[in-house]
């Protein structure tokens, strides 16, 4: 496979931090909220999927960014039309859901009764969104069950899309052998080796 059939080094990177921390993020937020609250380790995860969540929002707008300026490789030819608009689709929905859920996580936090305080990390306090946090008491709570719900509806889409997306890079790659997995995996020899 030539280096044009492949995604560069940035993109394998930013693709590769963002699958590990969506997964870490999906672990500790199906974890945590199984959890009783009021100990220690739901706070820590709590803290920590929130830092994770912003690197998230972070790596997703610099992929963007980076997405924009640097074209991806061509999908093979043999890839019917109704299947390159699929997978358009599909990475759009990703990008979408990349964005808004730690959008919509941030605007849990900041809707929050309990007002906690967000520290990236335990370093880097991070606020809360002004608009959420000038609202009243009975506001607050709506604003936060609506949020809380489309939270969970967006973390249960971006499972079934994983799935979708790491099923059709498995097809691509063990049934069809057409190359398009191999764009985005890391070179792990020499080419010509």
């Amino acid at each position: 496979m030539t280096a044009t059939n492949r995604y560069d080094s940035v993109a394998l990177v930013l693709h590769w931090l963002t699958a590990a921390a969506v997964l870490g993020l999906l672990v500790a937020g199906l974890t945590m909220t199984r959890l009783q609250p009021g100990s220690a380790l739901p706070f820590s995860l709590y803290q920590l999927h929130k830092s994770v969540g912003i690197t998230v929002l972070a790596l997703t707008l610099l992929r963007i960014g980076w997405r924009l300026a640097h074209r991806p490789p061509p999908l093979p030819e043999s890839i019917p039309a109704w299947e390159r608009r699929a997978a358009g689709a599909a990475h759009f929905a990703l990008y979408a859901l990349l964005l808004g859920l730690p959008l919509t996580g941030w605007a849990v936090v900041s809707a929050s009764a309990f007002n906690i305080p967000t520290v990236l990390y335990g370093v880097l306090p991070w606020p809360h969104l002004p608009m959420l946090v000038g609202l009243g008491p009975a506001d607050k709570h709506a604003a936060e069950a609506v949020l809380k719900q489309m939270h969970d509806a967006g973390a249960w889409t971006m499972i079934a899309l994983l799935a979708l997306h790491v099923g059709a890079a498995l097809r691509h790659h063990f049934q069809l052998r057409d190359g398009v997995m191999a764009r985005m995996l890391p070179r792990w020899r020499r080419e010509g080796r």
